[in-house]
């Protein structure tokens, strides 16, 4: 688009010199051309933005866009317009598909078919081949191809010489592998957190343990070999704990977490619903709490989607066999910014949602300045907003917040000269 007016935003980033300022934006052919108190301009678009904040693109650090071989979950088309509803501009898709990232023919494929989107897709690629935990994929190649990060996700890689394999082969290349953490011999059968509430109910339960140890290990390798590792998303009040250490330490991890792990707990589960399964499972308050910890004093660097659609026939089964996931690119900011009221300023919290997921893959930070190519999401922290089956632009509906008001709502992204109002 030609010109785009902003009027009276306030801008949220730590790195422009406008930054909690409220200002009139001009957007000429893709680039902020000025940032002043009043402008006195015509423009082919003008948006009121008095009372909403502007912000560098949101990027969503996990997503599962299930393309190639299973598009009947999701597509890469759907899971774009998943993100812009939900605000994002950037989204890091995972290798769960068949088959695996794991060449570069993949990582091109993912690449050539999100090409002119207003959303930027970036592919990472699988640790191992196939993702099966045997020998290490052709990360090289696919790095080479664009992509971004590495991660056998939502598999664990078992094998601890073979994550140290892989580490000593990203740290050539300044990359970073994303951990799974979780130890799938610890409760292979388990369903739910192991507490009071699977007691309750009578179903296998996945300790806590399972993840700790896992988040242990990786923070003994990342040591090791001076490579990074970022915990994909973490939900023990324990892995918070020897994050933090590790981190003091000088110890090259970062973590994020999914913000319906910050809203649910596992007494969610008591009516075995299964849009209420997910991985790693819904945890306990005392979790919960530790992750808020996390979150306000920098323990924990990124907020993630998590989104993983699920088609009806794999969730509307006995909870034992229903598939974990559950979509949530479109609540992932209103869930996140509920949770945190008052605990993080809005400033934090997209900090988490779009400059640190760039910075730790490595990618080109977006600045609200004059001069820098316009990337960025406007939104209202107070707007309340109900998601309703319709609104729901995934190719699956695996949530259970349809019907729920929410509060925090993203109303318009801009990125690669286009404008999408939401």
């Amino acid at each position: 688009m030609p010109t785009l007016l902003i009027r009276a935003a306030t801008i949220l980033d730590p790195q422009s010199p406008f930054h909690l300022q409220t200002k009139d934006i001009l957007v000429e052919n893709g680039l902020i051309s000025q940032i002043r108190h009043r402008i006195e301009a015509s423009a082919d678009e003008v948006i009121d933005a008095d009372g909403h904040f502007i912000s560098p693109g949101w990027f969503d650090m996990m997503s599962f866009f299930c393309d190639p071989g299973y598009e009947y979950k999701e597509d890469t088309l759907s899971g774009m317009r998943a993100a812009a509803a939900g605000g994002f501009t950037g989204v890091a898709v995972f290798a769960d598909t068949f088959p695996v990232i794991d060449s570069k023919s993949e990582v091109e494929y993912l690449i050539n078919k999100s090409r002119g989107s207003i959303v930027d897709v970036f592919p990472v690629g699988a640790v191992t081949k196939n993702s099966e935990g045997k020998e290490l994929a052709e990360i090289y190649d696919m790095h080479a191809a664009g992509a971004v990060a590495f991660s056998d996700a939502p598999k664990p890689i078992m094998v601890a010489g073979l994550m140290m394999r892989g580490l000593l082969y990203v740290k050539k290349i300044n990359g970073v592998i994303i951990s799974h953490p979780h130890d799938d011999t610890i409760a292979p059968g388990g369903v739910m957190n192991e507490g009071v509430s699977s007691v309750y109910l009578g179903m296998n339960g996945i300790p806590a343990l399972a993840e700790d140890l896992m988040v242990v290990r990786d923070i003994e390798l990342a040591e090791y070999t001076g490579s990074r590792v970022h915990f994909s998303s973490i939900t023990t009040r324990e892995a918070v704990d020897r994050i933090r250490e590790a981190k003091k330490k000088g110890i090259p991890v970062t973590a994020g977490v999914n913000p319906v792990h910050l809203v649910l707990d596992d007494s969610s589960l008591a009516e075995f619903d299964s849009r209420y399964k997910i991985f790693p499972p819904l945890r306990t308050k005392e979790d919960i709490r530790a992750l808020k910890e996390g979150l306000a004093d920098g323990t924990i660097d990124v907020i993630c989607s998590a989104h993983q659609p699920q088609n009806q026939e794999l969730k509307e089964v006995e909870f034992e066999y229903a598939a974990a996931g559950m979509i949530n690119l479109q609540t992932c900011f209103a869930l996140a910014n509920e949770a945190l009221a008052g605990l993080l300023k809005p400033e934090n919290l997209v900090e988490k949602m779009s400059v640190a997921p760039r910075k730790i893959l490595g990618l080109a930070v977006p600045f609200i300045t004059e001069s820098a190519e316009a990337n960025f999401t406007i939104f209202d922290t107070t707007a309340e907003w109900e998601l309703t089956k319709e609104a729901i632009l995934s190719k699956s509906g695996n949530t259970p917040f349809i019907g729920r008001t929410f509060q925090g709502k993203p109303l318009s992204i801009f990125n690669h000269n286009r404008l999408q109002k939401l």
